[in-house]
């Protein structure tokens, strides 16, 4: 039943209010997809509730509310509690089972460390790393924690810092403040583009290596993609980047290099029982250091 206390509250103010472990977006779309009932039948999420209307809400908390099956896949992990882990994501992992990639992904090996995740949307996955980008993400094991992890990323309070080497000299550091979305004409891409969705990244250099820069990148936005377009955009791309860096750098060694030189090194967050703030780093991978120490650099996180 609806307290009588929410009445005049919209019907997507009152789920909020009665289920705060579930983020507005999901009950959202519960209502549209008609598995919350009020008065047994639909309802609208601007419509009014004045109190004691019957309200029903199916949860949908088997294996079916996510893709794939658990699969004995190793995981790196660096923290891990009741509520949430921490992954060092190695390259070459993807992440979310989609299209070419419907098994062996970071979610199928959760359901096998972790079975009770089945019954969190996308097994607690809140935010990704590309398949070929190495380093740290957060997994929420619980719908509250899920539900609070997404509010921080939302706030741009969780602290998500990256090492890339990019292409050519970049003088100092600076900003890029540019919207990212699907690009018009090569869909599989994205871009900067004039309707996309607000994106900001942070980078300072750290070390200039001949024909690259190594930089440090902080996220205060996560759209797909992010880094690799921003720093193309500015004239930058990754090295070794496939997509947005395909022309020669004439470094026989960074021309070598087989995928985007990027690697989510540090992440910082509150955590969602405790109330702390929790930091932590990942080394980089075996290929960028050797990338590194090839060039001659002696930079590290």
């Amino acid at each position: 039943m609806i307290p009588h206390d929410m009445a005049g509250l919209r019907l997507d103010q009152a789920l909020a209010r009665l289920f705060p472990e579930h983020s507005r977006s999901r009950l959202q779309a519960w209502l549209k997809d008609g598995r919350i009932l009020l008065e047994g039948g639909g309802a609208d999420a601007k419509q009014k509730v004045w109190g004691g209307e019957r309200l029903q809400v199916e949860t949908l908390s088997t294996p079916d509310a996510v893709a794939g099956q658990a699969e004995d896949i190793p995981l790196n992990i660096v923290y891990e509690d009741e509520h949430l882990l921490v992954i060092d994501k190695p390259v070459g992992l993807v992440v979310h089972p989609g299209s070419g990639n419907w098994s062996g992904t970071l979610l199928n090996a959760l359901l096998h460390h972790a079975p009770a995740l089945s019954g969190v949307p996308r097994a607690g996955i809140v935010h990704r790393l590309d398949k070929d980008t190495s380093g740290l993400l957060v997994v929420a094991k619980t719908l509250e924690a899920q539900t609070d992890l997404i509010r921080q990323l939302q706030a741009r309070s969780v602290k998500r810092q990256y090492l890339a080497l990019v292409q050519g000299c970049v003088d100092r550091g600076g900003k890029v403040d540019a919207p990212i979305g699907r690009h018009p004409v090569q869909r599989i891409k994205m871009a900067v583009v004039g309707n996309g969705r607000p994106a900001l990244t942070h980078y300072r250099v750290c070390e200039h290596l001949g024909r690259s820069t190594l930089i440090e990148c902080q996220l205060e936005t996560g759209r797909t993609h992010q880094i690799r377009v921003h720093m193309a955009h500015i004239g930058h791309p990754l090295v070794g980047d496939p997509v947005y860096g395909a022309r020669r750098t004439g470094d026989p060694v960074l021309d070598a290099f087989p995928r985007q030189a990027l690697h989510a090194f540090r992440l910082g967050l509150v955590h969602p029982a405790k109330g702390q703030l929790m930091e932590w780093s990942a080394p980089l991978p075996d290929d960028f250091s050797i990338l590194l120490d090839s060039l001659g650099g002696r930079y590290r996180p």
